[in-house]
């Protein structure tokens, strides 16, 4: 996960909604994600939040439309707190287009994804997403 700064409210209503869906109340988390996003004053905030209401929507259709938010957002903000997470957004939206069946916009996705996997530190978070990727790129291949 990028660096953040941990006093911004985003990100502190990011982290009680991550912290909720570690202990399964994916409801309550949904709702601080929400919370989130309404109360987002700027690209980098709006990015964030809709990174996490993404992750809560039912319909592929949804997530697709907050999944595209939040990347276009991150593209707008441009700045070296973002950067770390292009890989994750990338991950997303591949992610988002194999679940509606559109199999090569998903592949293009993929790909960026393993263009900038190099961002990514080699912790929890960079492995976890190395191995999305691969285990992604793996599915299409079937």
């Amino acid at each position: 996960m990028p660096q953040m700064n941990p006093e911004n409210p985003i990100v502190k209503l990011c982290v009680r909604g991550m912290d909720s869906e570690s202990n399964g109340d994916f409801e309550t988390a949904a709702r601080l994600f929400l919370a989130a996003w309404d109360q987002s004053t700027d690209d980098f905030e709006r990015c964030l939040a809709a990174h996490y209401v993404a992750r809560h929507q039912k319909r592929p259709e949804d997530a697709l439309v907050w999944n595209q938010r939040s990347l276009d957002y991150a593209r707008a903000f441009n700045n070296e707190t973002v950067s770390g997470f292009f890989p994750s957004l990338y991950l997303n939206m591949g992610k988002v287009y194999e679940d509606l069946g559109k199999r090569d916009e998903a592949r293009q996705f993929y790909a960026m994804t393993m263009e900038v996997l190099s961002s990514l530190p080699d912790n929890e978070y960079g492995r976890t997403v190395r191995s999305a990727v691969e285990r992604a790129l793996e599915r299409l291949r079937s």
